[in-house]
Order: structure tokens, then sequence, then C-alpha cells
């Protein structure tokens, strides 16, 4: 399409107008000199329902709000303090999951470890820790890891819903349908 419309060109999806940019010096110049035109995002039923109507830092569209947001953020969350302050949390839940995986390990006969699950573990440990103060236990039973379970379960349907393809979303005239009842 590139060739035959040029370096850059608008299409329809739907409802909606998307430019595609097949040039390099084109695109840099999308996101330096002209960057605040292309921070938005297009909004999204499940942007809209799960992130509290646009409320969500990650999830906004770009504003004073955003901009508010952003700054608490970078100043409060994200600074070299706060990341450093945070620093044996991260250590201790390392050194934790590892000595439970030892255990694990010596206790049923050197058994494999499904590594995928352990990571998970730990990142989730390391966040709750910093976030409320608690963590989930190593689940070995599968009686252990139902609490666990409804966590990751609700995380992983919101990764999977801000993902999925809602009709609305490009017809809007077709939300009152709710086709593939996403919003329900």
């Amino acid at each position: 399409m590139a060739d035959k419309n040029g370096p850059i060109f608008s299409i329809n999806l739907g409802m909606h107008r998307a430019i595609v940019v097949s040039s390099s010096k084109i695109a840099k110049e999308c996101f330096t000199t002209n960057d605040k035109v292309f921070a938005n995002r297009p909004k999204a039923l499940a942007t809209e329902l799960m992130a509290y109507n646009y409320a969500m830092f990650g999830l906004g569209p770009y504003g004073s709000y955003w901009r508010h947001v952003r700054r608490i953020v970078t100043l409060e969350l994200l600074s070299n303090h706060r990341i450093e302050m945070f620093k044996h949390i991260r250590e201790s839940e390392v050194n934790t999951a590892i000595k439970e995986i030892y255990e694990l390990s010596t206790k049923n006969n050197n058994a494999l470890v499904e590594m995928r699950r352990w990571f998970g573990y730990v990142t989730l440990n390391v966040v709750f820790m910093m976030v409320i103060k608690k963590r989930f236990a190593w689940a070995v039973t599968k009686d252990e890891d139902e609490g666990n379970d409804q966590f990751r379960n609700a995380m992983r349907d919101f990764v999977v819903l801000s993902g999925t393809f809602v009709a609305s979303d490009v017809l809007p005239y077709l939300r009152w349908l709710d086709l593939g009842g996403y919003e329900k």
C-alpha cells in the first residue's frame, strides 16, 4: 500500500481514521516534533470499563489529568529513591523463592519445577509486598493454589480483554448490542 499511496496515508477502520506511516523519517517526526498530537490511544470499551473510565495511568488519554498523574507516578513511585527503598523487598522475595524452590526439590526427590509459574510467583510477591505488605505462599498442592488463582485469573482476564477485538470499538453504534458479551 505504501508504494501506491506514499509514505504516509490514512485508512478508515470502521468509524475511526488510522494513519499509516511507512517512512522512518516521518515516523521520527511524528513521535518527536508532533508527539502530543499522536499521544492519545483510541477509546476502547475495555479501557472504559476496566480502567475506571480512562482514569488508569497507563491507559488514560493525554491531557491535564494524565500529565498530573504522570508527574505523581514519576516523582513518587518511580523515583530512584523509591526504587532503592524497595530494593530489600526484591532481594528478600528472590531469596525466599530460591529457598522455597530448593526445599521443594529436596522434599520431592528432585521434582521438576515449572519455572514460568515460579517467575510469576516471584513477580507477584514483589509487587504485593510493595503495595500491601502481603505475599502469596508458594503453592505445592492444588488446594493451596486456589486463593492465588483468583488474583492471577483476574490479571490474566484484564490483559486478555484489553487486547480483545470488540465490534463497538470500531462501530460505536453497535455498542447497545454487546456483540460478544464483553460489556456485561
